[in-house]
């Protein structure tokens, strides 16, 4: 089932009441919409006066809701998952712990490669020469101890703006708002999969800062990347991202990102329900079930698109 992503940018009481979410006026108690809670995927709480009662979120903690706040600047700050994500969670995390670093460095190298070709892929959708990028598939190694990654990040990005001054950085000009945005709602939807999985989302194939909850995450969305990357470039390129600041409409078109569809051996798959097929297969990798993480292919997704 899809599942569906809310977002609250002005001021609202949320309740709960027979599964359902009450939506209602904070002042009046005027009620705006019900909502059944098993139907939601994510929620961005992006006002200061947008108020929650204790039971409806514990009630969405608990059916696995992304709950994502926002603070005065509109960014994502925070995020609530369950503690007991998965009924045999303890078995699973002990699996994960148990990964070598062998495995993890091969499980690297085919989320680098995945990466980089569903990068490729991209640069395919708006007709832009992609074979430097499909070139370095073959040469990235176990771990990516040759840095790959940087390498087409660099011919990736600029390719995407070759006639454009713009450079990727976390506060950098646009389109680097509206990315980040894009970025940090799919790390939590990863992070949701990852807890629903039964893994720890702290610790990674990869990445390491000891200051990074989310870790794992930030590892298993680097082949998702470019769907986010498709939508913002799209806006940019029809220009709509001339302001500065990062707009409601613009966040409501990028939310629409966890609404698309992905592609696994030509078959179509909901983003969300794709995300978890990957965190699934990553625990069966921990536990020795199958040699490879299952990434969602952008080109059949390019391709199926192109299909009459």
């Amino acid at each position: 089932m899809i599942k569906r992503t809310l977002y609250f940018g002005n001021p609202a009481y949320l309740r709960r009441e027979d599964g359902q979410l009450k939506v209602l006026l904070p002042k009046e108690k005027t009620e705006l919409a019900s909502i059944p809670i098993e139907d939601i995927g994510v929620m961005v709480l992006d006002h200061p006066q947008v108020t929650l009662s204790q039971s409806l979120l514990s009630y969405l903690v608990s059916s696995n809701v992304a709950l994502i706040s926002c603070n005065e600047k509109h960014h994502p700050v925070g995020l609530f998952l369950p503690l007991d994500g998965n009924s045999v969670q303890s078995e699973r995390f002990k699996v994960q712990l148990d990964a070598s670093e062998p495995l993890k460095k091969q499980l690297w190298a085919q989320t680098i490669g995945a990466k980089v070709e569903n990068q490729a892929s991209l640069l395919e959708r708006f007709d832009l020469d992609a074979r430097q990028l499909y070139a370095l598939v073959p040469q990235i190694k176990s771990g990516d101890s040759d840095n790959v990654e940087a390498r087409a990040a660099k011919i990736y990005w600029g390719a995407l703006f070759e006639n454009h001054d713009f450079v990727r950085e976390r506060f950098g000009n646009v389109p680097n708002p509206q990315l980040n945005y894009a970025y940090a709602i799919m790390r939590a939807c990863v992070a949701r999969a990852l807890v629903s999985s039964g893994m720890l989302p702290t610790l990674g194939i990869f990445h390491r800062n000891k200051y990074n909850a989310y870790c794992l995450a930030d590892d298993i969305m680097e082949p998702y990347r470019p769907y986010c990357d498709e939508l913002v470039m799209q806006l940019f390129y029809d220009g709509e991202l001339t302001d500065e600041k990062l707009t409601k409409d613009q966040k409501a078109k990028i939310l629409s990102v966890l609404t698309t569809d992905v592609v696994f051996a030509g078959k179509k798959s909901p983003l969300l329900v794709g995300i978890s097929r990957t965190t699934n297969s990553l625990y069966e990798c921990f536990a020795g079930e199958r040699r490879k993480i299952l990434y969602p292919d952008f080109y059949d997704r390019v391709r199926t698109k192109s299909v009459p």
